[in-house]
């Protein structure tokens, strides 16, 4: 399934959006109901022996979650943390709670995941049921001190003690509606309740952080220590694939590089198939390391990985420590 249908009609205006509009005050009402039944008590919320750290958005798409969850741990282990990552593991067969490993597949644990247990930071733990896998992930981890919930904004049973918002620079709120009108999993104002807003990829307003995403080396997806800078890819016949959340983002990020591609983008999280890479004319095949997870079992030589670490210029890691303490 080809990116761009979905995306686009939330992002304009049309005659549909007024039938579709009843349905997202409804959505909206109900979403804000239920997290008030959280807050009174109602409902119950579970609480953990260790802080937690909500990374979320209030709109559906990639915002740049995974980078800044690595960035995040990265900050926290570098001040003395020991750090672990939950995620509900989109569109994994996980059902309970399970550590994920580097030697997983993304059909197991789920790309973001896999991604960043590649990485190799902290351990990270995926489930639906997000109270049990942090559990779990404390009994098989004693020291860890610190839960980052990634993607777990609107997943209210579980207490939080700091949230942070990403919000896409670009794109930013769409059309401003709700689902099903709309991108939107709860409304703008829900930003003034939580504690940090990040932007990603342009600049941030008052009491925001501003984020960008950096890189410019290229690893083999066969050979991992095989690797090439943007520049060595001058004059080669480039095909460009992304099937994350804004791929317009990677396309984009590599323009900025000099990098002239044909581009391919497809739905967030689509699952890949040797079909979607057999470009016959290719030098070169580029890909982002979410999509590469996906790609490893039937990529070929011509198959080339870009890494993109999160960048942010502001005291943020230092204020969320704060909070924590």
């Amino acid at each position: 399934m080809r990116a761009g249908a979905i995306e686009s009609y939330w992002y304009r205006l049309a005659p549909l959006h007024l039938l579709l509009w009843p349905v997202s005050l409804l959505f909206g009402l109900l979403s804000c109901l239920r997290r008030i039944l959280y807050q009174c008590g109602c409902l119950r919320r579970f609480k953990l022996p260790v802080p937690v750290i909500v990374v979320g958005n209030i709109s559906v798409g990639g915002t740049g979650k995974t980078p800044f969850t690595l960035w995040l741990v990265r900050r926290l282990l570098d001040a003395g943390w020991h750090p672990a990552i939950i995620s509900r593991g989109y569109g994994s067969a996980a059902q309970g709670a399970r550590a994920v490993s580097a030697q997983q597949s993304a059909q197991q644990v789920g790309d973001e995941p896999l991604l960043m247990a590649q990485r190799g930071v902290c351990p990270v733990w995926v489930g639906r049921d997000r109270s049990a896998v942090a559990q779990a992930v404390l009994a098989a981890h004693p020291e860890c001190d610190v839960i980052v919930s990634d993607d777990g904004l609107q997943h209210y049973r579980l207490q939080r003690q700091v949230e942070i918002v990403l919000v896409d620079g670009e794109r930013r709120f769409g059309n401003g509606f709700l689902l099903p009108a709309g991108p939107l999993r709860e409304p703008v104002c829900r930003l003034n309740s939580v504690d940090f807003v990040v932007i990603n990829g342009a600049m941030a307003e008052e009491k925001q952080f501003s984020m960008r995403l950096v890189g410019a080396q290229f690893y083999n997806l066969l050979n991992i220590n095989n690797s090439l800078h943007s520049s060595e890819l001058s004059g080669k016949k480039i095909h460009a694939i992304a099937g994350i959340g804004n791929p317009h983002r990677f396309f984009k990020h590599l323009k900025n590089l000099g990098i002239q591609a044909q581009a391919h983008a497809f739905a967030d999280h689509y699952a890949f198939s040797a079909t979607d890479i057999a470009f016959a004319d290719a030098d070169a095949i580029l890909m982002t390391e979410k999509d590469a997870v996906k790609c490893s079992p039937f990529a070929t030589d011509r198959c080339w990985v870009l890494r993109v670490d999160a960048e942010i210029d502001s005291p943020l890691a230092q204020l969320i420590i704060e909070k924590l303490t």
